[in-house]
């Protein structure tokens, strides 16, 4: 389009012409002005000049020349290269390095068989053993509240003994059996031990801080040297060693009277999954997969209670669903702010109906009345009257929220039939945050076992909690428990205040 193409139009078809630029003008004018406070986009999508709330904040731009947190050495972008032909780790032919035994030995522990394998007998002290092998343990201990961590290095060393009946019997490190979708191994044939893999498991889930950072912790802090690889292993053994609890909590979850659910986007390598959170008053199960309906009939399969979500698609088959009301806010907010009038005036009418619900939802929850639908039958009633309508004007956004409404009727307005239910899904979205800035940082993970690691490892953290207890105690626990084959240790109850 140029100038002599406008000239070769006829009056009216500039006219035409002159109102589609208005329209697509004024379009592009609502995009622009979208943020977390006016649409659906989330705030990690607002523009770095602005706070948190999306609103323009005047700064003091400053070089920042402190670093970066990820581990991006070949990488000068910080992503993952998905087209080099060789494979992560180490390169065939390339020095390798060894551990430096440096750390003074504060323990010694003998492990000797007490009985024959093939004819029963028990073995006593007289019995002669010789040593066959041993390996070395890194662990941290604390002393005493105030004073932090101590460092152990203890000495393990395995014995062999000679039955009478010529059999000769070992004593070997503890492992869990193996597991299907596990390729990683748990026991205690490992340079970590119990608190310091929680210890890891900490500082890389809670405090986001990439293999590199760890291992730069561990060396000024504690005197160890750890290599990448074995911090990786730790991350991935405890992630494996609370797999068990995976169906306990899909249990609770199932069996919970409210669950609040919402999911965001995860990246597997090149994969585009999602991070979905299942959420009570106290457990809390993360997972990652595709954003399909199979996830949430996998995980909800029994459900019976009520659900809260968003306005996701995946969720109309629950019966007993509520809506997050802050979502359709943000949306009537974006019309209220429109340069269309139609958008406005929808935008304006919605958000004052809100208000006036959530003034008389107050009221109600401090007195004995806890139904109120009634009340507003004739307002609602005219709400939906206008969704009809503007569910088939020319404005698009307009035209789509409208519809939004009437497909999502019952679920929106099923908390005026029971006043304690709650209005938005704040609880979910303030449970992913944490993981969501974890994302940015370590853009995803690598592999499927990864993210299931990550997920069953969040999933303890934050259900630890909730629960008001510290969830570092319990890892130790349940590593310690695992690396033996024994069953893992029941999830902390509710801590008492």
């Amino acid at each position: 389009m140029d100038a002599a193409y406008v000239a070769a139009l006829s009056e009216a078809a500039v006219r035409q012409l002159a109102v589609d630029l208005i329209e697509q003008s004024k379009e592009l004018m609502d995009r622009v002005n979208q943020n977390s406070r006016n649409s659906s986009t989330p705030p990690s999508q607002n523009p770095p000049w602005t706070n948190g709330s999306g609103k323009t904040e005047s700064v003091n731009e400053t070089e920042d020349d402190s670093g970066d947190t990820r581990d991006n050495s070949n990488n000068k972008k910080g992503q993952i290269k998905t087209g080099s032909s060789k494979k992560p780790g180490k390169q065939p032919g390339a020095q390798g390095y060894g551990r430096k035994i440096e750390t003074p030995i504060t323990d010694t522990q003998d492990h000797v068989p007490c009985g024959c394998e093939a004819c029963g007998t028990k073995f006593d002290d007289s019995s002669a053993h010789v040593a066959i092998n041993g390996s070395y343990v890194l662990d941290v201990e604390t002393q005493d509240e105030k004073l932090g961590l101590h460092l152990t290095h203890t000495k393990h060393t395995y014995y062999e003994v000679t039955c009478t009946c010529g059999h000769k019997t070992q004593a070997l490190p503890g492992s869990a059996d193996k597991e299907d979708g596990w390729s990683v191994k748990i026991t205690e044939w490992h340079l970590c031990g119990p608190n310091l893999v929680g210890l890891i498991v900490c500082m890389s889930k809670r405090y986001h801080l990439s293999r590199k950072k760890i291992q730069e912790f561990l060396g000024d802090w504690l005197g160890i040297y750890l290599s990448k690889g074995v911090i990786n292993k730790s991350i991935l053994e405890a992630g494996r060693a609370v797999s068990p609890l995976e169906e306990k909590f899909i249990e609770d979850i199932e069996a919970a009277a409210l669950i609040y659910i919402d999911e965001t986007g995860w990246k597997e390598l090149s994969n585009k999954l999602w991070l979905w959170v299942f959420a009570t008053s106290t457990v809390c199960f993360f997972v990652v997969g595709p954003r399909t309906k199979t996830v949430v009939k996998k995980i909800l399969d029994i459900f019976n209670g009520t659900l809260m979500s968003d306005g996701y698609n995946a969720y109309r088959h629950f019966q007993n669903r509520l809506r997050c009301w802050a979502h359709l806010e943000r949306k009537l907010k974006g019309l209220a702010e429109s340069t269309n009038k139609t958008a406005r005036g929808f935008g304006l009418y919605g958000l004052d109906l809100f208000e006036t619900l959530k003034v008389a939802i107050k009221a109600a929850r401090d007195g004995p009345d806890t139904d109120i639908s009634a009340n507003f039958s004739d307002l609602l009633a005219k709400f939906n009257h206008y969704c009809v309508e503007y569910s088939q004007c020319s404005h698009k956004k307009t035209r789509a929220l409208a519809r939004e409404f009437l497909n999502d009727w019952k679920a929106i307005w099923h908390v005026l039939s029971n006043v304690d239910f709650p209005l938005t899904n704040n609880e979910a979205e303030r449970l992913l945050r944490h993981w969501v800035i974890g994302r940015q940082i370590s853009f995803g993970t690598r592999n499927s076992e990864g993210s299931r690691a990550f997920s069953l490892l969040a999933s303890v953290i934050e259900t630890c909690r909730l629960r008001k207890v510290s969830p570092w105690p319990y890892l130790a626990e349940v590593i310690a428990a695992r690396r033996k084959n024994l069953p893992v240790p029941p999830l902390p109850q509710v801590a008492t205040v």
